[in-house]
C-alpha cells in the first residue's frame, strides 16, 4: 500500500473507532453530544492519520493506532472531568506490550526495540511515581498510571523519541499553567488536567523523535 493509502486508511479507521469509543466517556459523567462525538472522531482520525504517515505499513503500526485511539479518548475525558480512568490506562500496558511483541519478528532489531520499550516504560513510571509521592498536588495518580504506557511507546522508538516526548509534555503543561495564571483563569493551587499534555508530548516524540 502506498504512503497516502496508509494515511487515508488509518484516518478512516480512526474516524470509525473514535466515533464508537466516544460514548464510553459517558461512564465518567462526560456528556458527548452528537457534535462533540464527531469532534472526538475527527481528532482520532487526525491522530491515526499522523501515525499512518509516521509508520507506513510497518507491522508496529497497529500498536500505535491503539494508543492513538485510546489516548484521544483519555484526552477528552481528562479535559472534561480531570480523570484518567483505570479502565483504559491499566489494560493498555498489556495490550500495548502484546501488540509490540507480535511485531517483533517482522521488524528490524525487533527484540531490541521491545526491550527499549520496557525500559522506557519502567523509567518513566518511576519518575512519575516519585513526583506523585513527593508532590501529589502536581501529579495525580492517573497521570502516574498513564506515564508507564507512554514510556512504553516512546521507548520502542529509542532514547531520543523518549526524551523529546517527555520534555515536550512537560513544556506544554508548564506553558499552559503559566498562561492560565497570567490570564487569571487559574492560580497555583488550581487543579489542571495534565494528561492531555502528556499525550500531546508523546505524540510529538513519536512523530518527530
Amino acid at each position: 500500500m502506498s504512503g497516502w493509502g496508509v494515511v487515508l486508511s488509518t484516518a478512516a479507521v480512526g474516524l470509525v473507532v473514535g466515533y464508537c469509543l466516544a460514548p464510553q466517556g459517558e461512564r465518567y459523567e462526560v456528556k458527548f453530544t452528537p457534535a462533540r462525538r464527531w469532534v472526538v472522531a475527527g481528532t482520532t482520525a487526525a491522530v491515526c492519520a499522523a501515525l499512518g504517515w509516521r509508520f507506513g505499513a510497518s507491522p508496529i503500526l497497529a500498536a500505535y493506532l491503539y494508543l492513538g485511539a485510546v489516548g484521544t479518548l483519555l484526552n477528552f475525558i481528562d479535559l472534561a472531568v480531570k480523570r484518567l480512568p483505570d479502565r483504559f490506562t491499566l489494560p493498555s500496558y498489556g495490550i500495548g506490550a502484546a501488540l509490540m511483541a507480535v511485531a517483533v519478528p517482522f521488524v528490524d532489531d525487533g527484540l531490541r526495540h521491545l526491550l527499549n520499550a520496557l525500559v522506557g516504560m519502567a523509567v518513566l513510571w518511576v519518575i512519575y511515581f516519585l513526583q506523585h509521592f513527593f508532590v501529589p498536588q502536581a501529579i495525580g495518580r492517573g497521570d502516574m498510571k498513564l506515564s508507564g504506557v507512554l514510556g512504553l511507546y516512546l521507548g520502542w522508538l529509542g532514547q531520543d523519541a523518549w526524551f523529546y516526548g517527555v520534555i515536550a509534555g512537560a513544556l506544554l503543561g508548564g506553558v499552559a499553567a503559566v498562561g492560565l495564571m497570567l490570564t487569571r483563569r487559574a492560580s497555583r493551587k488550581s487543579e489542571m488536567p495534565y494528561g492531555p499534555f502528556m499525550l500531546a508530548g508523546t505524540l510529538i516524540g513519536i512523530l518527530f523523535g
